[in-house]
């Protein structure tokens, strides 16, 4: 026995050597294997439960329950069981993950409890995937990534800083006169070969589902509220703003700055002009632009009119003379850009006013 206990306290000594193991305490997986006869220290670390591997301690229990080896993590003095640190990256997953052998985690990633990453999953530094999430293969998530009760489909792009599965903004006020918050219980789905670009928010729904149609291409900043359903092959270029439950078919392109009102529906096949605002529904097919948004054609129509009513038009300086004693505001006037003393002035106002 005093055999025993020399041995026990060797395995201790070169516990305390690791990095990982500071101040932790040694734990016994099956102590029934332990033979006090035959107790070297090498027998007595594998018997412990750990492996020396790479001059890391590894736990055989972790190993046999996520198919790979795995460091136990401590924290302040503490052993956190439940994360375990991957080694192809150096990450931090649950034990409760779900996680292919091929999957990259790099350090300062947390994978939680039940998330599941598909084969060549890859997770950037400083992302967090929340408890529950599904990630498809082949998927590259950048830097510091927020996921949360969602799925992700295969061969997606989810570029640094997205945040995907948060709560929508919605609130009502109650009897009481108070802001009460509704409840925001769905799920956000990204289907497959989707492009998330930087800083993009795409909330969770409410009562439906938020969904992201396959080969959907979004650039960055854009925002999207809950229970959005987006369509197939759409393209969303920045800081487009889609308000909640508002619905867009497929092949769908949305310029810079667009904004869709809540509740709208768009039908398939209609292209935004920058700058444009959807407030009612689309059941065409086809070009539109402006505020409110209107059929390409008659957009531009308007836009002419308006270019030709406040056009700057070059008079000379007796009319401008006559104008003047005709009791016509000065403000109607400005001088010419050219003006160089030879009495050029340029009307504000369309030709027919004088």
């Amino acid at each position: 026995m005093a055999h025993y206990l020399k041995n026990i306290t060797t395995v201790s000594r070169r516990l305390r050597k690791l990095p990982f193991f500071t101040k932790a305490p040694i734990f016994f997986t099956n102590p029934t294997r332990i033979n006090p006869q035959n107790c070297t220290a090498a027998s007595c670390w594998n018997n412990c439960g750990f492996l020396d591997w790479g001059g890391f301690g590894y736990s055989t229990s972790s190993v046999e329950a996520n198919g790979l080896a795995a460091m136990r993590l401590e924290d302040g003095g503490e052993t956190h069981q439940e994360f375990l640190r991957w080694k192809n990256g150096g990450g931090i997953f649950h034990h409760l993950a779900s996680i292919d052998p091929s999957s990259c985690i790099e350090v300062g990633a947390v994978i939680h409890s039940r998330a599941v990453l598909g084969a060549d999953v890859y997770i950037g530094s400083g992302s967090i995937i929340g408890p529950g999430v599904a990630i498809g293969q082949s998927t590259k998530v950048g830097y510091n990534v927020a996921l949360n009760n969602c799925m992700v489909g295969d061969f997606c792009i989810i570029h640094n800083g997205v945040s995907v599965g948060q709560d929508g903004f919605g609130f009502f006020i109650d009897e009481d006169g108070k802001m009460s918050k509704k409840p925001q219980n769905m799920y956000a789905k990204i289907g497959n070969h989707v492009e998330v670009g930087a800083n993009t928010c795409i909330d969770r729904g409410s009562w439906r589902d938020t969904v992201i149609g396959d080969h959907t291409k979004i650039d960055n900043l854009v925002q999207i509220a809950h229970n959005v359903v987006i369509g197939k092959n759409c393209l969303l270029c920045g800081q487009v703003g889609i308000a909640g439950s508002a619905t867009v078919g497929d092949y769908v392109t949305l310029g810079g700055r667009v904004a869709i009102r809540d509740h709208v529906s768009v039908v398939s096949r209609v292209r935004l002009a920058a700058n444009s605002c959807v407030t009612r529904d689309i059941v065409e097919s086809g070009d539109y632009g402006g505020f409110p948004a209107v059929p390409i054609r008659e957009w531009r129509r308007q836009v002419a009119k308006h270019h030709i009513s406040c056009k700057e038009v070059k008079i000379r300086p007796d009319r401008y003379r006559a104008c003047v004693e005709k009791r016509w505001h000065s403000r109607l006037f400005a001088p010419s850009p050219h003006h160089r003393g030879r009495g050029s002035y340029y009307l504000l106002v369309p030709p027919r006013a004088c």
